[in-house]
């Protein structure tokens, strides 16, 4: 199952998001998320894909899924989309809280492949994918970053032993240079209920790294660490430039 949280609200992308998704601003020529349904389409195991939105944008993946569901998802994945109720900013119901939400309608699957909608990555996810299902292993996925203005906006992690993670530093204010983790996780059927506990502890419903550190201090996480890049259009500059790259590199799939 995979599962794509595109529920935020892009209020650094104003006006272009004022009222519109950002996971379905075009990026050389198509949707972003399209980008990212490129990868996930026909990985072994994944029969359904669910997203997440929220009531402003509901419609508009609505009127999305009719062309997808015939010309990029095939016939047997099914593609649900889910409305989490938030009509602004102030109100909205946070990543954390929007992945419970699925995890809760959608029953329960083998493994899931969770994954913010509004990044491309620069490498095959199908090749991690099936890394992840050969072992028994919560895995992350770390790339490599040296600047600290970047990785203060972003989510650090802290290594153990060998590619253990011991936990995910969420937006530190003095980060060192090294690693990153991009919002791609694969995650074994017992995150259900470790989400659900990591909730009833009144942890943070917003960034998903505060879930994935709490997960990474009861059950093994590993990281898999690449020397590759992802694109992440939460600024004007930045989607700009995803808007460049991809037009001469397209994303591999």
């Amino acid at each position: 199952m995979a599962i794509l949280l595109c529920a935020g609200f892009a209020t650094r992308l104003y006006p272009l998001t004022r009222g519109f998704p950002k996971p379905l601003l075009p990026v050389a020529g198509r949707p972003a998320i399209d980008h990212l349904l490129g990868q996930i389409v026909g990985l072994p195991g994944i029969e359904s894909i669910h997203i997440v939105t929220n009531a402003r944008f509901y419609e508009h993946f609505i009127h999305w899924r009719r062309n997808r569901q015939t010309c990029l998802v095939p016939q047997d994945i099914t593609l649900t989309i889910y409305n989490d109720g938030a009509t602004a900013n102030e109100n909205r119901l946070g990543a954390c809280a929007d992945l419970q939400l699925v995890f809760g309608k959608a029953g329960r699957s083998g493994a899931y492949l969770v994954s913010a909608g509004d990044n491309i990555y620069l490498f095959r996810i199908a090749d991690l994918w099936r890394r992840f299902l050969r072992g028994h292993r919560h895995c992350i996925v770390a790339l490599p970053e040296k600047d600290p203005e970047i990785l203060k906006n972003t989510g650090v992690p802290v290594f153990g032993e060998g590619d253990r993670v011991l936990g995910l530093l969420e937006k530190p204010d003095n980060p060192l240079p090294g690693w990153f983790c991009p919002p791609l996780y694969f995650l074994r059927p017992s995150a259900r209920q470790v989400l659900e506990d990591f909730l009833g502890a009144d942890g943070s419903v917003d960034a998903p790294g505060h879930f994935i550190d709490y997960l990474c201090r009861r059950e093994p996480v590993a990281a898999i660490r690449l020397n590759e890049k992802r694109l992440d259009i939460g600024s004007k500059e930045s989607y700009r430039r995803a808007d460049r790259m991809l037009r001469d590199w397209p994303v591999r799939e």
